[in-house]
């Protein structure tokens, strides 16, 4: 014979659902404890009504009595109800409890049932049908009240049934069999209606546990989520901090190597007679300034991330800045058989920005031309306003292009498109994500428009309240200013993003 040994996942789900079970006893015996509760002015008007409708056929003497063993039942089940609720935890004793509450409300309904003993059967037959109606309405009353205990509807089948029976009995058996099957068919359907009832409420608590459940996990999962960026930002803040680090540390000591490469290529303490040794020489000196680059990249890139980045904000003239760049670059353009085109919107007012991060990003914008655009094509450089009222500048080119699901990744730190990696052209994949930076930074956009073998076109866009508008010269005799006048976009605007 085979025994099953339980693991202990399945005995930690028993558990978990016996406790569920015996929570939703609780709450049940909770809610039947509060309906009668809070019904018991009702159920004591209702039994003071009927008793002094007796008194039309009994005497005060017996339908007092009635009353008053009603009414204690009553009383006594409030109490019962009351001490149940006031307990802080009855997971301990609610078995007791659950007796207690089905005997209260069988108790009742025996009082009830009492009522033709006690009181006596009326002569008249109207008078029969509305005791027994009067009964059956109570039976309805407490299977309503008493549906979250279902063994408290069924304890008052026997009571209601043989004061049924009672008031029937000594009928015609025509009549008899109709109002004991229409009351017995009431009965019964009083039954289904507290079972429907309890379905009903099993389900909202169920429904009830659930959400309970779904608002835990979602705390939990945001209680998760907060450590998580809490490390995330601690991470990142230590990377930024590493970066920065090591980059101050490297750049020293290539420095160093770039200078001492530079004075044996230039043989300013001798010539080097080995043709090789040179060819080593330009190799090392190529190589640490493209590492030097890198570095000077990633430190930037950390020191952006970092939030530690500051502007050294004044009065630019964007077009003088964006041309000085493209004279810069534009021996190593034409040493690739590159045509550089300008097109400038001429007097311009002066941009406040940072005139060293405008200078970095029209060069990176250039640089990133010049290396993908093949040889005979040609690069356009503009400079104007925006409708919006600001400045931009853009490069654009009609090389290889980027094919649109590439964009994403090469705005991305470190992401490169094919082109690149099919090409193994240098780069650190750094450039665009700076050159988006910065322009944040001064609080405008960068946009990146590519079609592959038609081109890519990247525009700087710089918001309009970063354009200084000169102000009328003022008369110190004048009582008053000069009224100021709003710019108009120019002729040839692009649309801001």
């Amino acid at each position: 014979m085979r025994h099953s040994i339980q693991t202990a996942a399945e005995i930690e789900r028993r558990q978990a659902q016996a406790e569920q079970a015996e929570a939703r006893r609780r709450e049940l015996a909770q809610l039947f404890a509060k309906t009668h509760q809070n019904a018991v002015l009702i159920v004591l008007a209702f039994t003071t009504v009927i008793a002094a409708a007796t008194l039309t056929w009994s005497t005060p003497a017996r339908s007092l009595v009635w009353l008053v063993l009603t009414t204690l039942s009553i009383a006594g089940q409030w109490f019962i109800c009351r001490s149940f609720l006031r307990i802080d935890n009855p997971a301990s004793s609610l078995r007791t409890w659950m007796i207690r509450l089905m005997l209260s409300e069988v108790m009742l309904v025996f009082c009830w049932a009492l009522l033709p003993i006690v009181v006596g059967l009326p002569g008249s037959e109207g008078l029969k049908l509305f005791l027994l109606f009067s009964i059956l309405l109570f039976a309805l009353l407490s299977a309503v009240l008493s549906h979250p205990v279902p063994a408290a509807v069924y304890g008052t089948i026997l009571p209601i049934g043989a004061a049924i029976l009672y008031l029937v009995v000594d009928r015609q058996p025509t009549e008899r069999w109709m109002i004991a099957g229409l009351s017995f068919g009431a009965l019964l359907l009083f039954i289904v209606l507290a079972t429907r009832l309890y379905q009903m409420t099993l389900d909202g608590l169920q429904a009830r546990a659930e959400k309970d459940e779904l608002i835990h996990e979602i705390e939990q999962t945001n209680i998760r989520l907060k450590e998580a960026t809490k490390h995330a930002e601690n991470a990142n803040a230590a990377k930024s901090k590493f970066l920065a680090t090591m980059s101050h540390e490297l750049r020293t000591p290539l420095n160093a190597i770039l200078g001492f490469s530079e004075v044996i290529r230039g043989e300013m303490f001798g010539p080097v007679n080995n043709e090789q040794y040179k060819s080593y020489v330009n190799d090392i000196h190529e190589s640490g300034s493209h590492l030097l680059e890198l570095i000077n990249e990633v430190l930037d890139l950390s020191r952006i991330e970092a939030g530690k980045h500051e502007l050294q904000e004044e009065g630019i003239d964007l077009v003088s800045t964006i041309d000085a760049c493209v004279h810069m670059l534009d021996l190593r353009a034409k040493g690739r058989g590159l045509i550089v085109r300008t097109a400038y919107t001429e007097n311009m007012p002066r941009l406040w920005a940072d005139e060293r991060a405008v200078r970095q990003v029209a060069l990176n914008l250039l640089s990133n031309a010049i290396k993908f655009t093949p040889q005979g094509a040609e690069i356009i450089v503009k400079a104007g306003w925006t409708t919006s009222g600001g400045q931009y500048f853009s490069v654009r080119d009609n090389g290889l292009g980027i094919p649109e699901d590439e964009i994403e990744t090469v705005l991305s730190t470190f992401g490169r498109g094919s082109t690149a990696l099919k090409n193994a052209d240098p780069g650190s994949g750094l450039g665009l994500p700076i050159v988006k930076s910065l322009v944040e930074l001064h609080g405008g956009a960068f946009r990146l428009s590519s079609r592959v073998r038609e081109g890519t076109e990247a525009t700087a866009i710089f918001p309009a309240t970063r354009v200084m508008t000169a102000m009328a010269a003022v008369d110190p005799y004048s009582p008053k200013p000069a009224a100021s006048t709003l710019r108009q976009p120019m002729p040839g605007a692009i649309r801001a993003a």
